[in-house]
């Protein structure tokens, strides 16, 4: 187990059932501090989350009392990690679907890159539900067309290294970015303020609700939030192109430098 004074891990969590406990148990396994955001829950997880911090100083619990969503969550867990000096988080899913595993070497890989995010790109196993799995290559598409391809491997993946500053400012400029739309918009976002893009394959299950998996996600509601930020994302791209082609010209010039810019 590593323990890292400048990176930590980062679990929203919204009634995540049972498998949260495994989840926080295995991310300790690998890395020390590891913050939870409870945002809003009412399934009694809170509490036996709440017991694991006080019996392990490496395990810290925020809570929320009220539901605001995935995004909203990851701003409140950076606004207090910024305030701690950390500098990274890497954010996870609680439900178990993301492999706690590999967590040293996405903060190995960050370590090594201060300046990038640093991107799962998921591997599905053949079980996997096909319909989340083909569906997520249309919002893949537009991410890359909205930052003229600088990089994204996967926009819908959770399991990410961010640097805290850049995603925190972009974050508080704009009232979008709060719940399921958080991780494509994030991402595109960033591109467009000059954090490269640094993708690791990554295993990802999905567990069935006899396995005690937990789905939140509404196909109906989630993807026409998902087609909403798009459209707002591509308007907002078209007003940018003229710099990002400036940019991209620049990097195929002087190698895969992108310079910086906010916002």
């Amino acid at each position: 187990m590593t323990e890292s004074r400048s990176h930590l891990v980062l679990i929203p969590s919204y009634n995540p059932g049972e498998k949260v406990f495994e989840t926080v148990t295995a991310a300790r396994a690998q890395w020390s501090p590891v913050w939870v955001v409870i945002d809003g829950s009412t399934d009694g997880t809170t509490e036996q989350l709440l017991a694991m911090a006080q019996i392990d100083t490496g395990i810290r619990v925020i809570v929320l009392p009220e539901n605001q969503g995935k995004g909203s969550a990851i701003l409140q867990g950076l606004i207090a990690a910024e305030k701690a000096d950390f500098t990274h988080i890497l954010t996870m899913d609680a439900d178990g679907q993301h492999p706690a595993n590999r967590i040293p070497d996405f903060m190995q890989k960050s370590v090594h890159n201060p300046a990038a995010m640093i991107l799962g790109k998921p591997v599905f196993a053949a079980d996997a539900p096909k319909l989340r799995v083909y569906g997520r290559q249309v919002s893949n598409t537009w991410a890359n067309l909205e930052t003229l391809w600088m990089g994204i491997g996967d926009s819908l993946f959770g399991f990410r290294v961010y640097p805290i500053a850049p995603l925190k400012h972009i974050m508080q400029q704009h009232r979008w970015m709060r719940r399921f739309d958080f991780d494509p918009e994030a991402v595109v976002r960033l591109c467009w303020a000059g954090v490269v893009p640094l993708n690791i394959r990554t295993e990802v299950r999905y567990f069935t609700a006899a396995e005690g998996g937990v789905s939140h996600f509404n196909y109906l509601r989630d993807n026409l939030l998902l087609t909403g930020m798009h459209i707002r994302l591509f308007l907002e791209f078209i007003w940018r192109l003229p710099w990002l082609l400036a940019r991209r010209l620049q990097a195929l010039l002087h190698g895969n430098h992108i310079p910086p810019r906010t916002g």
